[in-house]
């Protein structure tokens, strides 16, 4: 490594300013003194998620259509936070119920991630939540469309394993909620 080690932004452009998240090109010199544009994505409020468990070990995951992929992908609950300043815990506990009709008396913090550091600040808590019992319907918005279905954790390791699940809060939120329990 040379003896300058630092990037440092000079200037931030916002490029787009959309409903979750702002598309920035940022003007970036590098160690060496050369300039590069790089692009940053920020996301308002961050998110949470929960890994659902009964208490058999079966792991509870939503359906839902992922426009980024252009295909529907089975994944953990999760959602945006209300606000900034919104508990996570509070966020996890609510995409739960919303999402699939679930609740836990026993919810517990797995890790806190950073979804995709090279070019995005979206941060999200990973929750855990056991023994998980159904209290009543789904209480989506109008612009969601989720099925929900308990799997067994053998089937959604092979998944990981084999590559057919692709979801990184999902596959971090699984292996970490084994780890625990």
């Amino acid at each position: 490594m040379g003896s300058k080690e630092h990037v440092v932004r000079k200037n931030r452009t916002l490029i787009h300013a959309g409903t979750i998240i702002d598309y920035y090109q940022d003007e970036m010199e590098l160690p060496n003194g050369n300039t590069e544009i790089w692009d940053f994505v920020q996301h308002r409020k961050g998110a949470a998620c929960i890994v659902p468990m009964t208490d058999d070990g079966k792991v509870l995951l939503v359906r839902q259509f992922r426009p980024a992929l252009e295909r529907y992908t089975w994944e953990i609950p999760a959602g945006q936070k209300d606000s900034v300043g919104e508990d996570p815990l509070v966020c996890a506990k609510r995409e739960l119920r919303e999402e699939t009709g679930y609740d836990s008396n026993q919810i517990e913090k797995l890790l806190s991630l950073q979804s995709t550091v090279a070019f995005c600040n979206e941060a999200i808590e990973v929750y855990l939540a056991k023994d998980i019992y159904p209290v009543g319907e789904q209480q989506l918005d109008d612009a969601e469309a989720i099925d929900y279905k308990l799997w067994d954790i053998e089937e959604v390791l092979a998944w990981i394993d084999s590559g057919k699940m692709e979801d990184g809060k999902t596959i971090a939120g699984i292996l970490a909620a084994l780890r625990r329990i």
